[in-house]
């Protein structure tokens, strides 16, 4: 069986996409075979990364490892039992094709709730939530009291989340590991971050994550997304003197793909 990584968040600009598709070609980058779904059936951000990966390869003649992405099946609404959904149809029907073929599934949400989204957080053995170092994100995850700061609840996102855990806890499938990534950080604002890391210490005890180190705002990021690449492939492509902030950034990539913990992955790239 498959292990299922799904990169969730319900709202955008939180760099899911980037993670994902880092984190899905460095497993294939280490031996494993990676399958990649995109939810986002609008955007398809993920989708379009491959995409741009392949012709950039192709134009190229080179070879790199890439994940195996493929489109939801489409689904006649004919064929569909009485009270079935046709997302979650379409859905189970890719999980069940790539589960015997790849050894990780990774599959990036949309920035919104959806049915698919929904779904997908209740297949997940590991669950990547990035977020941005603000509490405008903080908010997707908990309410706070504006003037000292205490946690008063759970938020929409959380709660959504504890919905899917429930719904694996019914099925006798083992509990999500949950690890909220904490992304794009910028190098000021040395307040706001540790109020940020000492808001998401105590979140993390009442609701159940992991607290894991994500990237930096980089302008490299944005650069890489037209040709498909990720920091792993520069040398690969050409780029034989590395700028310090591309090797910060691969010990970032490094630092995450190791504290994921995934089963039989070690980061030694």
């Amino acid at each position: 069986m498959a292990h299922i990584i799904v990169v969730g968040n319900e709202k955008g600009g939180a760099g899911k996409s980037t993670v994902s598709m880092h984190v899905a070609t460095a497993l294939a980058r280490l031996g494993h075979r990676v399958g990649a779904l995109d939810l986002d059936l609008r955007q398809t951000t993920m989708g379009r990364y491959i995409e741009n990966r392949r012709a950039f390869l192709a134009r190229r003649g080179m070879d790199l490892p890439t994940p195996a992405y493929r489109d939801l099946p489409a689904v006649d609404k004919a064929s569909l039992h009485q009270g079935e959904n046709i997302y979650d149809v379409r859905l189970t029907q890719a999980l069940e094709e790539m589960q015997d073929t790849q050894d990780f599934i990774l599959i990036d949400c949309p920035g919104s709730h959806t049915r698919l989204s929904q779904m997908a957080h209740s297949v997940a053995d590991t669950l990547i939530t990035p977020l941005n170092d603000s509490f405008v994100d903080f908010d997707l995850l908990a309410r706070i009291d504006p003037e000292d700061g205490r946690i008063m609840g759970p938020s929409v996102y959380s709660e959504m989340v504890w919905g899917a855990r429930q719904r694996r806890a019914q099925a006798g499938l083992d509990p999500i590991d949950w690890i909220v990534v904490r992304n794009r950080l910028g190098t000021q604002q040395m307040v706001n971050k540790k109020k940020m890391g000492k808001a998401l210490e105590t979140l993390s005890k009442r609701i159940g994550f992991r607290v894991a180190p994500g990237f930096s705002e980089r302008v490299v990021f944005r650069e890489l997304f037209p040709k498909g690449l990720t920091l792993l492939d520069l040398r690969d492509v050409g780029l034989s003197q590395m700028k310090l902030s591309n090797i910060a950034a691969r010990q970032e990539l490094r630092d995450l793909i190791s504290a994921l913990s995934l089963p039989d992955v070690k980061a030694n790239f």
